[in-house]
Formats: C-alpha cells, structure tokens, sequence
C-alpha cells in the first residue's frame, strides 16, 4: 500500500493488486456445501453453516448422520399400494391396520402425505399421484398414477375419497378430472376446505391451517 496524493483533508491511498487467494476450504469441504446447497430451502450460506457445524460436531455428528444416510439408500423403497417413500413395502401407513381403510386421501406427492399426516387428524389411508395435471409442462392424466387410485376405489371398501390437491391452479383442475372420473364408483367425494390460500401449498403450511381445512372439508 503506497500514499498516492492529498486532496484536502482526506488521502486517496492505492492498493496494490493482490494474487487471488486460494479457496477457504479443501475441495472435498467445498463439494460437500455444493451437495448439501442443492437441498430444498438451503442455499449456499445455509450449507456453509451447515458444514461448519457438522466440521466442529464431526466426532460425534458425522458418524450418526452418515450411518442414517447409508441405511437410508440401501433400504428406501415406494410403496407399491399408495406411493409413500418408506423403508418397506407396503409403508407403514398401509400396513397399520388401525387406519380406516373406508377413508382414502389423494394428494399430489409424497410431502404433502407427511404434511397431512403429521396433523393427526386424518385416520385412513393415502394415494399420491406423484404430480399434478398440467398443460404448460405437458403432464397428461396417464403420466399420474390416477389409474391406480380408480383400481383401488373399483375394488370396493372405500367410502370416502378426499382430494387434497394443492389450492394451485393446476392443483383445483386435477382435483377437478379426478371426481369426474370417481363419478361412476359409489363413493363420497370431498374436498380440503378453500379456507387454504390460494396459491399454498401443504408442505409449508401450518398444522392448524391444516387442521382447520381438513374440519372443513366438504362434497365435491
């Protein structure tokens, strides 16, 4: 650093250029922010943070988070019956037998089965469909596993179809299709109450907006 000139009061100083400096972390530190950035709702100052304390925990919490990890992708599975992701087939949904099998909730993925579950306020069982209708990005009604929901509602012992579809435009027209397509079959069709906001979904809402809407539901 060199004093170039004065001009009143206040000096202009010159930094000279400096070389670039080499990464903070190794590459394997860096790769594994990367990985753990491209996660839902992390970006890269979260996935810093996050690998700074699994650095600093890396004893106790690194041996623990890896052995979770590697049981998880040598034992994940879809469930065969209603599309949940678990550990076995069928999910534990589908095996409890205390659920009411007479009551079928349809919803378009897997996060919002986990939302709608962890309210404890619905007691049967779940179909997902793995996405939703949508003519812009070009998915058809055979590209959802909807034939699958109208075998199972066509085998009988279901009372209730409740669609918890995403209060999205394409969410209402998949909801929409499917009570046209459930109309031959003898079942009560319902819906989550529009106290939902328009545009939400499931995943990132509250347990008592969640709560509130499946109270609320209603026939279709």
């Amino acid at each position: 650093m060199k004093m170039m000139r004065m001009t009143g009061a206040w000096p202009f100083l010159e930094f000279a250029s400096a070389p670039i400096s080499p990464p903070m972390a190794s590459q394997e530190i860096e790769s594994l922010s990367g990985a753990l950035a491209r996660l839902p709702g992390l970006g890269p100052r979260s996935a810093r943070r996050a690998v700074l304390w699994l650095v600093k925990n890396r004893e106790q919490a690194l041996p623990a988070l890896l052995d979770a990890l590697g049981a998880v992708q040598e034992t994940l599975v879809e469930c065969e019956t209603c599309g949940n992701v678990d550990t076995q087939n069928p999910c534990g949904i589908c095996a409890d037998q205390r659920r009411d099998a007479k009551s079928l909730c349809v919803v378009e993925d897997v996060a919002d089965l986990w939302a709608l579950d962890r309210s404890r306020l619905f007691s049967g069982r779940y179909h997902v469909l793995g996405g939703k209708l949508s003519a812009l990005d070009g998915v058809r009604p055979e590209d959802l596993a909807i034939g699958s929901l109208l075998d199972r509602v066509a085998e009988g012992g279901i009372d209730e179809v409740v669609l918890a579809m995403n209060a999205t435009l394409e969410g209402q027209t998949t909801a929409h299709y499917i009570a046209e397509r459930l109309e031959e079959h003898s079942v009560r069709i319902t819906q989550l109450a529009h106290g939902l906001p328009v545009g939400g979904e499931l995943d990132y809402l509250d347990e008592g907006t969640l709560a509130q809407a499946l109270r609320a539901r209603r026939p279709v």
